[in-house]
């Protein structure tokens, strides 16, 4: 049975790589920011808070989550002044997690910003494994052809979760391991507070690495255990644009692929586009090049594109689109939109009205 658990969001990096004033947790994939992705992912009955941890950028990232998030838990910030490592970083949100949990024997799941891959279903496997297996702590785990970067993980004799060695401080024996952290955890919250005093910066950083507890914690005898995931693609970090390119093609992959199993027709899915929070009934068909973004309502039997680009609109039953833009529209039911007609922002089409070609519908 899983225990009442507290969400740890590191959300403090500054994101130098992606080349911009906007927070790295703040690029959009699909048209949600990445640290949206993780928030969903960590949304879960056992769940009862979720603190995020804050950089550069801390009011804007605020402001943008507490407008977007969707999780019945409780959503806090606190801010990391200082950008002292991993390990610093959940020590300022110590007071914060002890506050959440309260008197209970509770859990603390630490989770990066930048992983838009983690699947909401892979988390709630290592919430069940960890309390399962009685563990102090549990690491989420993969294993790469090539680990170059990531902390390797290594085992004691008995097959307990040893420690953790950093990419830079590995010995050439210990690079040659294939099995990788993801810089995902689990922890027993009476004891990570104690484990972080234990936390120094003699490594090639000087920083407080958060992986480092993993030793404090079973050298006192505790028992430190993984789980191995089994798609490794889900714990890739995004930390520049072309990264963030390849993952939002994972996303809409995994997006299409969901509504075409819905019942939803896509001509060539690889050249359809569809937001994480478009909403789309059977038999609605999307021909090649359409992008539906925002907070789009296609309803049964729709048949939009090719090449159309629609914002926030609601397309009615069985109405045609061929290649219009529109933006915050209404097609009604029936309705015919013929193609590079525009569509002007508020406008609304009614029940079985015909726009004309080259129109510019501002009605």
């Amino acid at each position: 049975m899983t225990r009442p658990t507290c969400v740890v969001i590191l959300a403090a990096g500054e994101g130098t790589r992606m080349r911009s004033s906007r927070p790295k947790p703040l690029h959009h994939l699909c048209g949600r920011p990445m640290v949206m992705y993780v928030l969903d992912a960590a949304a879960h009955d056992e769940v009862r808070a979720t603190v995020v941890v804050v950089g550069p950028g801390a009011n804007w990232v605020e402001t943008a989550l507490k407008e977007r998030s969707r999780n019945d838990a409780r959503l806090s910030f606190v801010e990391q002044s200082e950008q002292l490592g991993t390990g610093h970083a959940v020590k300022v949100a110590l007071p914060t997690i002890s506050d959440e949990i309260g008197e209970t024997d509770g859990d603390v799941l630490i989770l990066p910003g930048d992983i838009p891959l983690l699947r909401h279903s892979t988390v709630g496997k290592l919430l069940a494994h960890h309390a399962e297996s009685q563990a102090a702590l549990t690491v989420l785990t993969a294993v790469l052809e090539d680990p170059f970067g990531y902390g390797r993980i290594v085992y004691a004799k008995d097959g307990s979760l040893a420690r953790i060695v950093e990419e830079r401080d590995a010995t050439t024996e210990e690079k040659a391991i294939t099995e990788i952290n993801t810089s995902i955890m689990v922890v027993r919250e009476s004891l990570l507070g104690a484990a972080l005093r234990l936390v120094n910066r003699q490594n090639s950083q000087n920083e407080y690495y958060l992986t480092d507890i993993v030793a404090s914690l079973h050298d006192a005898g505790h028992d430190t255990n993984s789980m191995l995931l089994d798609d490794p693609r889900e714990a890739v970090g995004v930390n520049d644009r072309a990264q963030l390119a390849e993952a939002e093609g994972a996303l809409r992959e995994r997006i299409n692929d969901g509504w075409m199993k819905s019942g939803v027709t896509m001509w060539n899915p690889a050249e359809t586009y569809v937001d994480a929070d478009v909403l789309i009934e059977p038999d609605v068909s999307l021909l090649p090049g359409t992008i539906l973004k925002g907070r789009c309502v296609i309803e049964r039997g729709a048949r939009i594109g090719p090449n159309a680009n629609l914002t926030d609109c609601h397309i009615g039953k069985n109405a045609v689109l061929g290649t219009v833009e529109a933006v915050d529209a209404i097609v009604g039911d029936d309705a015919l939109v013929k193609s590079f007609a525009v569509i002007g922002k508020g406008s609304h089409v009614e029940p079985g009205g015909v726009i004309a070609s080259f129109d510019y519908h501002t009605r």
